[in-house]
């Protein structure tokens, strides 16, 4: 197993691995370091089905179900596609398309739900012939490039997440659907601090519409500064997806957003995420 770095500031290619090969014993423990220290890790050349995607994340700890066990018991994918399950591919206009470019606003997944999510794994199915590349920026960067004034406040920082806020940006009509308000608002305080690592890191997205014990405008602002800061255009990886790639992401640690790409065309991107437990230090970011 070999990484290459993606990026000066955090990211690396782990070369060398099938991730239909790892176990928790083999290759498992050498990844797992890889991405607490790095926050980023690509895999290029995989032959992923779901039941190998699901396997490969089950290592990370339980898969997410935001279906609140609509779905059955067993875990199951969340891809990301304008692919419709009747098979067409939804219109420019829809609300199934807005609802995809809402995830062009840089955002951390999952921050709306009860339990926030440790990972994403994300990997090509279904590519465009132009554009639907992924950016990521680490927020534990962006720590460390903020005064000491600024990260005392932030440690301080409690906020408030809600799923329908980061949609009301790209369409009233979209935050209005009942599939946006399933869950109640959840506060998380704005630093999450590795317990493997000891870095710090912003927790923040565009799913955070506010700061407790500031006013709703101040604390949108303050939040829209610090995502500005994070995403300055020297600290952005632009990933350029390949048939067989799969990327691993902290999102403890980062920040990401999809980009625009011609939606008559499909893009499938194969998608899960890993629920964060104690271990992964949810309990101190609890507030």
């Amino acid at each position: 197993m070999k990484l290459r770095p993606l990026h000066p500031r955090f990211g690396v290619e782990v070369q060398g691995v099938d991730v239909r090969t790892v176990t928790a014993d083999r290759l498992y423990p050498e990844i797992r370091a890889a991405f607490e220290e790095h926050s980023l890790l690509l895999f290029r050349g995989q032959d992923l089905d779901d039941a190998a995607h699901l396997r490969f994340g089950a290592l990370f700890g339980p898969v997410e179900d935001r279906s609140m066990g609509r779905n059955g018991p067993e875990p199951r994918m969340d891809n990301v596609t304008n692919r419709q399950g009747d098979g067409t591919i939804a219109a420019t206009d829809s609300l199934h398309t807005l609802n995809l470019v809402a995830n062009q606003l840089w955002h951390t997944d999952s921050t709306f739900l009860p339990v926030p999510a440790l990972a994403n794994l994300l990997a090509a199915r279904v590519l465009p012939s132009s554009g639907g590349e992924t950016q990521l920026v680490s927020t534990r960067a962006a720590w460390r490039d903020l005064s000491e004034d600024l990260k005392a406040r932030a440690r301080k920082m409690v906020l408030r997440h809600r799923l329908a806020h980061s949609r009301q940006g790209i369409s009233a009509e979209l935050a209005a659907l009942p599939a946006m308000h399933r869950w109640d608002d959840q506060l998380w305080r704005a630093v999450w601090r590795n317990p493997v690592t000891g870095d710090e890191a912003l927790y923040v997205a565009s799913h955070a519409c506010g700061v407790e014990s500031m006013a709703v405008s101040e604390g949108q602002a303050f939040i829209a500064d610090l995502i500005a800061s994070a995403t300055r255009p020297e600290m952005i990886y632009s990933h350029a997806w390949q048939g067989g790639d799969l990327l691993v992401w902290d999102e403890r640690a980062t920040l990401h957003r999809g980009l625009p790409w011609p939606y008559a065309e499909e893009r499938t991107l194969a998608s899960i995420c890993i629920s964060a437990q104690d271990i992964d230090g949810l309990a101190q970011v609890s507030p």
